[in-house]
């Protein structure tokens, strides 16, 4: 059964949003781009969790989809993040990256009011009868503070346009009954279970470690399609302790900029409430990077 997101499987990276003296760093975003482009990563997510967008004004996160989708320029898919608490928001965010011309939208679940089932189908009931791009689902009971159970998301899955759900609940069995009662694109929303996500049928995962390490995590996803499970375990175990860490550590996405300024790659600067990460978890960090041959 072709399922209805299959264009966006394989390697979407959740992007940071590079920060200088406060300001929004522009010119390292279009880097990103490009750097997501070279390596061959099928989509890229900006202004998600990842990329700050609690901490973003609304003009700034505007600006963000804006800018990846102008310097994309078709050259790589891009799913905005434009996920709300405030249905209203949800859909003017959705609305605005339809029309710069973004390929999807990742819209987490309403976080923190916890609405009931029923809230959680009519608030992406809304947004999908105001947009006609893709839509992809983003369920983390663990940040939003209420899981999205599965039979709503099958529900939601019979919409035309809501086609995929980045599934970040960590039970198996909750992909497992979306995958049944679905044709949704079932994405992983941790990356260290990316492989046995996609050993039950999912398709990819909308990745973190992907801003440092695109090319090993399409190597993982390209090895388990190709049917060689062996090399796809290989590399979920390489990538573990860089997975790991990117989620251990502190909240993200303070490791995953803290990698990225020791690469040399960003300036590491986050907004508060997200500060640096501590000299002990930096040093783990560093050991981590260099025994992956990183550093």
């Amino acid at each position: 059964m072709e399922r209805k997101g299959s264009a966006f499987a394989g390697l979407s990276v959740a992007i940071v949003t590079p920060l200088r003296d406060g300001q929004i760093d522009f010119e390292t975003l279009r880097a990103q781009v490009d750097f997501q482009v070279a390596a061959g990563t099928t989509c890229i997510c900006p202004v998600g969790t990842t990329g700050e967008s609690p901490t973003l004004s609304h003009p700034e996160h505007e600006r963000v989809i804006s800018e990846v989708v102008q310097h994309a320029a078709g050259r790589i898919k891009v799913m905005a993040g434009t996920g709300s608490n405030c249905t209203a928001e949800a859909m003017r965010l959705t609305t605005w990256a339809a029309h710069e011309g973004a390929d999807a939208a990742l819209l987490v679940a309403p976080y923190y009011n916890k609405p009931m089932q029923q809230g959680f189908y009519e608030h992406y009931l809304r947004i999908s009868e105001a947009v006609g791009i893709p839509l992809c689902i983003y369920n983390i009971p663990g940040r939003t503070g209420k899981n999205m159970e599965p039979d709503t998301i099958c529900r939601l899955g019979e919409l035309e346009n809501i086609t995929m759900v980045k599934e970040a609940t960590g039970s198996l069995d909750q992909a497992s009954q979306i995958l049944v009662g679905s044709r949704l694109t079932v994405l992983s929303g941790d990356d260290s279970l990316t492989l046995p996500l996609m050993s039950i049928g999912g398709e990819g995962v909308v990745s973190v470690v992907g801003n440092i390490v695109p090319q090993d995590m399409i190597e993982l996803v390209r090895s388990f399609l190709a049917g060689d499970s062996a090399r796809a375990c290989q590399w979920h175990h390489k990538l573990f302790p860089l997975c790991r860490d990117m989620l251990g550590l502190a909240t993200n996405p303070i490791p995953i900029k803290a990698a990225m300024k020791l690469l040399g790659r960003d300036t590491g600067e986050l907004r508060l409430p997200m500060t640096q990460l501590d000299e002990a978890n930096e040093a783990r960090l560093r050991v981590t990077l260099t025994n992956y041959g990183l550093l």
